[in-house]
């Protein structure tokens, strides 16, 4: 998993604001939302779930299957893509349609891609509010668990179902991982430098987190859910963590689109982490 950062095609740097907007990137649409140019925003990816006005608007694929005919359709002045779409890319210069491409990259490049859609579309201004108030926020998180002890944490976003094969972890770089930190947490992962990590049973154990963190996304589950979650990592039992009852499980979608709603993300670590700290 990752943050976010930007690049532009020269077209996009060209010519009037765009008003006419396809993304295909979830976090971008949530960004667009946020700094008050929803209403230009004409289509979005299969799997754009937020705001609720966002999944009204016409669905153009995702990141592996656009469909271009689709978004053609539309009409667009500027397309938001991923760096890796280059078939669909093609298409558009073909098409002569702008771009604004977005990377994945850390959590300082979630307010910078703010601020760069904003300065394409014409709206500085808002979105210079919109990152400087989740600057603000993030901070403010921060000051509340400095100085606190930093617990070793393991930072879970998928495994197989039902057991603890192939876990997938935060590693010591991006957007989570950065969180973590900055939510008081330690990252027992931290010293190898990737988004993701995927982990056995004996890993876990030899690096024996004080706590682990499991985030899940997509449906909202049940209590009963969340609990059966917890429990499938009581075969561990000589882990810290699970010795200390001290496995949460988190979810929502702001664990892994790296928006303006990472704020509610971090404020959700923190917690778990520090649940004494002034909320």
């Amino acid at each position: 998993m990752a943050g976010a950062g930007t690049g532009q095609t020269p077209a996009a740097t060209a010519g009037t604001p765009a008003r006419r907007i396809v993304s295909f990137v979830p976090a971008v649409t949530e960004m667009l939302f946020a700094i008050g140019a929803g209403d230009r925003v004409v289509g979005v990816s299969t799997y754009d779930r937020f705001p609720e006005a966002a999944t009204r608007l016409p669905r153009v694929g995702g990141l592996l299957d656009p469909n271009a005919e689709r978004l053609l359709s539309l009409r667009p002045d500027l397309v938001i893509v991923y760096g890796t779409q280059r078939d669909l890319r093609v298409q558009l210069d073909r098409a002569r349609i702008p771009q604004f491409e977005y990377v994945h990259r850390d959590l300082a490049d979630v307010t910078q891609t703010i601020r760069a859609v904003g300065r394409r579309i014409g709206a500085a201004a808002a979105a210079e509010r919109a990152a400087t108030d989740l600057e603000r926020q993030l901070d403010a998180i921060r000051q509340r668990v400095a100085g606190r002890p930093r617990p070793r944490t393991l930072l879970v976003f998928g495994r197989e179902a039902g057991s603890l094969r192939r876990i997938q972890a935060s590693g010591g770089y991006g957007f989570l991982h950065d969180l973590l930190q900055l939510a008081g947490g330690e990252d027992v992962m931290g010293d190898v430098r990737r988004e993701s990590v995927e982990m056995s049973t004996e890993t876990v154990l030899a690096r024996a987190p004080d706590v682990i963190v499991e985030v899940k996304y997509g449906r909202t589950l049940s209590a009963p859910a969340l609990a059966r979650l917890v429990g499938e990592w009581d075969p561990l039992s000589a882990v810290p963590a699970v010795q200390r009852r001290q496995v949460y499980v988190l979810q929502g979608d702001e664990f892994v689109i790296p928006g303006p709603r990472l704020v509610e993300a971090a404020r959700a670590l923190a917690q778990a982490l520090h649940p004494t700290a002034p909320q």
